[in-house]
């Protein structure tokens, strides 16, 4: 691992207090800082994400990285004068806010690590052997960059397996709890904020020039797959989302469209509208306005600015007339740092009170073994049973 001052400072007495303690992995994308990087970043994405609904054989994936990586470079270097995401930074200032609330009631029994899906030195593997070496023995998983369901939040599940299968070792696991938080799609205070922060951008910049049946309002979403080889991925828990936060504001604001932000993979039915139509069917139906507000991201990324930024510039090229309104994601809001560290409580409480874990990784086999032996034994019994009635089943 890369010792970044951060790091080390983190490493400072790994070997105190090492009672009942509650590691928080909180996971993000991450995003490259260096054009050198764009390739493998691109890999692991395909390999994670893309393998889950893209019909694309896995030896092209490599060689896709590398093309890929040639357009990130145009746009993120050229287009957009050697653009370098705010992602991990904005990251590490969510972790180490969330960390601070926690830290209130809990003390140094409660640290909050980060982890990055796609970017080294914090991928889950590498920050689970800080944990591990730390003397953490109970893990609170908590994915927190997109608001949505089992298939984006899912991988941070995948990553943190994988991780723990490296680390596993000896006849006891040393893992004695687990928790996971999936989601906050339907979290009362988060939908509330998200309305809260509109209704203000609104009457701060756009009330004095525009009617409220005027202002159109895109909350734009992380885009989903419709068909993911059977993984739910996560349009239901984002909808849900929409709706939740469209009902606050509509009485007011009759002129609301969800955005999905998507992936225009080639073969793939994406979520509908994209952003770019959604802008388009409110300006359709008179918005002289629009407020483009990411309700399904928590953490800014390239999505949030580069790809809102170009559907900004191409519909102010087409209607000049229209006033454009971009709006940052919660970020590192201090409201929103003090809710994910409430619906963190209940789940670290429950670690700290309920009984350890006792795990021996070894028995997984075993137990796998005695399955396959029992099943085949009911299966021998299943046929010749089958066969002995076969006369009442003509062919």
């Amino acid at each position: 691992m890369v010792a970044t001052p951060e790091k080390i400072q983190q490493n400072q007495g790994s070997e105190t207090n090492k009672g009942d303690r509650v590691a928080v992995l909180l996971m993000g994308y991450g995003e490259v800082e260096s054009y050198e990087d764009f390739a493998n970043y691109n890999e692991q994405a395909l390999n994670l994400l893309t393998a889950k609904f893209a019909p694309v054989p896995t030896w092209i994936y490599p060689p896709l990285a590398k093309l890929l990586a040639i357009f990130d470079l145009h746009e993120w270097s050229h287009q957009h004068d050697h653009f370098i995401s705010p992602h991990n930074a904005i990251f590490e200032s969510q972790r180490a806010g969330i960390e601070k609330c926690l830290q209130k009631r809990w003390g140094d029994q409660v640290q909050v690590f980060k982890a990055f899906n796609f970017c080294a030195p914090f991928l889950p593997e590498q920050v689970l052997a800080e944990i591990k070496a730390k003397g953490f023995d109970k893990l609170l998983i908590y994915p927190l960059l997109v608001v949505d369901s089992i298939f984006t939040s899912g991988i941070a599940v995948e990553q943190v397996n994988h991780g723990l299968s490296q680390l596993s070792d000896g006849a006891e696991h040393w893992v004695k709890g687990q928790r996971y938080i999936p989601s906050f799609y339907n979290e009362p205070a988060y939908i509330d904020l998200m309305a809260r922060l509109v209704e203000e951008k609104i009457a701060k910049e756009l009330a004095v020039a525009h009617l409220p049946s005027q202002t159109g309002i895109v909350l734009m979403n992380h885009g989903c797959p419709h068909k993911a080889k059977g993984f739910t991925s996560g349009i239901d828990e984002s909808q849900a989302l929409y709706e939740r936060v469209r009902e606050r504001l509509i009485n007011r604001y009759p002129l609301i469209s969800v955005g999905w932000l998507n992936h225009q993979t080639p073969l793939i039915e994406w979520t509908q509208p994209n952003a770019d139509l959604a802008a388009r069917n409110l300006m359709a139906v008179g918005a002289t306005a629009l407020v483009f507000m990411p309700i399904g991201f928590a953490t800014e990324n390239h999505e949030t600015l580069l790809d809102v930024d170009h559907i900004i510039h191409g519909l102010r090229r087409q209607r000049p007339d229209v006033t454009y309104v971009q709006m940052a994601c919660v970020n590192d809001h201090p409201e929103f740092l003090q809710m994910v560290a409430d619906w963190a409580e209940e789940q670290i409480s429950a670690l700290l009170s309920e009984q350890a874990l006792s795990v021996n990784p070894a028995l997984a086999k075993v137990q796998a073994e005695a399955s396959h032996d029992h099943h085949s034994h009911d299966h021998h019994s299943h046929d010749h049973h089958s066969h002995g009635h076969s006369h009442n089943h003509p062919h």
